[in-house]
């Protein structure tokens, strides 16, 4: 009977673990690179961004259309009162009367600004592409990849809670121990218990963190099912010298193909404004069909005709001078921007470099200081376990253990961080990360 009690209690203790265990079975693990690929597909706010561009190729079919002629039907039915006759019994007001007509128009300018607007429509297109890939390099930089950062360093800052927490148990029970041999008095068993209950503390923060994070990186890549994190490595290289990048970064931003393009459409815009000053043709022809009842000897039952007209504007109250000095400015202010854009990248270029110069020798030194805390912590246990330390002894060493093993963390991460901001910054970001869309 015991035995089958024991049986049952031991599969209803396993199906409790497999309930409490099953999101963490069945959950979806994700990489960086994954997570970029799920957010390029899923995130609004990119979603939105993509509007962008489908307006601009909305305006080059707008500007298309204007090159083409148009065509109209317009048709009308009259009817009167009465009946009207002459005086020789010709038909003067009929009873009803209708008429169609089926018209062709088409107007040009001799300067050719239908075929300059088409061009900078086309080049708004281009605009358009670039915004939107700089705006999902930025959004990949700093609501997927910093939160995933976020998500790796939380994790890591619980295992080391968890770690911290066994460590004080152990020794709270040495200390426990020692005290009841009375080789510790109890201030050494009270300052273990109060150490202890922080860990216990600094565990439970640590769990909320990362539930936090997750939470966050999920809304930003657009997850909605249970999912793990899969850490990658990065991989050790040399940096590469500042030239290289700065080089890397003029060839390739998009901020700064956008800008020169801006200046381009800003160059045409200039044209287009001074083609008013030009006259333009406008041609037309038509076809039109009446009747009436009763019917007329002198009706015009069917007409076919066509004409050109030659418009010449000679004064507007100044209106085209001002629309082209505007549109000389506006070229000006293009030029400048792209030269700020050029500073600004070269600032952020050398921000990023000196970031991951920086991160790694921190790192490095880090590592050490780890390395020293960990042997130094090992020996004053040792040395506790033997009398030759105390337990305020103990608790400093596991502190300075504590600390070295999180900041290790953060530098980590953050120099995987700045390996993303340096390729941020030099406009290789999307396509390192989540390939071509």
């Amino acid at each position: 009977m015991k035995k089958v009690c024991f049986l049952l209690a031991a599969a209803a203790l396993a199906f409790s673990l497999f309930l409490a265990t099953a999101d963490f079975l069945f959950a979806e693990e994700y990489s960086l690179d994954d997570l970029c690929r799920i957010a390029l597909a899923r995130s609004e706010k990119l979603k939105m961004a993509e509007e962008n561009l489908v307006v601009a190729e909305t305006g080059k079919d707008k500007a298309f259309s204007f090159l083409l002629p148009h065509l109209t039907a317009t048709g009308g039915y009259v009817q009167y009162s009465e009946k009207k006759f002459t005086s020789t019994g010709g038909v003067l007001q009929p009873e009803s009367a209708y008429t169609w007509e089926v018209r062709a128009d088409e107007t040009v300018s001799l300067s050719g600004r239908e075929l300059t607007a088409l061009g900078i429509s086309r080049q708004n297109v281009m605009k358009s592409q670039y915004d939107l890939t700089a705006i999902r390099e930025e959004y990949l930089l700093r609501y997927v990849a910093a939160a995933y950062y976020n998500c790796l360093i939380a994790r890591k800052n619980l295992d080391i809670a968890e770690s911290n927490l066994q460590r004080l148990k152990k020794h709270r029970d040495a200390a426990e121990q020692r005290l009841k041999i009375g080789e510790v008095t109890k201030t050494a068993l009270f300052r273990a218990e109060g150490e202890l209950s922080g860990a216990k503390s600094d565990n439970l923060q640590a769990q909320n963190s990362l539930e936090l994070a997750l939470a966050v990186l999920a809304s930003n890549v657009g997850i909605r099912e249970p999912f793990t994190l899969r850490d990658v490595p990065a991989a050790e290289a040399e940096i590469p010298a500042l030239a290289i990048f700065q080089g890397q970064a003029f060839k390739s931003r998009a901020e700064l193909k956008s800008l020169d393009v801006q200046k381009q459409i800003a160059a045409d815009q200039v044209r287009f404004k001074e083609g008013a000053y030009w006259p333009s043709v406008s041609v037309f022809g038509a076809y039109a069909r009446s009747d009436q009842d009763p019917d007329g000897s002198s009706l015009n039952r069917e007409s076919i005709y066509g004409g050109i007209a030659l418009n010449f504007p000679f004064f507007d109250g100044g209106l085209r001078k001002a629309e082209v000095s505007e549109a000389k400015s506006r070229e000006r202010q293009a030029a400048l921007q792209v030269e700020d854009m050029k500073k600004e990248i070269d600032i952020e270029v050398r921000s990023a470099y000196l970031d991951i110069v920086t991160q790694k020798g921190i790192l490095r030194f880090l590592n050490d200081q780890l390395l020293f805390a960990r042997d130094n912590y090992h020996a004053v246990e040792r040395q506790f376990d033997f009398g030759l330390s105390n337990s305020l002894d103990v608790m400093d060493a596991n502190t300075l253990l504590v600390s070295a093993e999180r900041k290790v963390t953060s530098a980590l991460y953050n120099y995987h961080l700045s390996l993303l901001r340096i390729k941020k910054a030099t406009g290789t970001l999307t396509e390192s990360l989540a390939g071509k869309q």
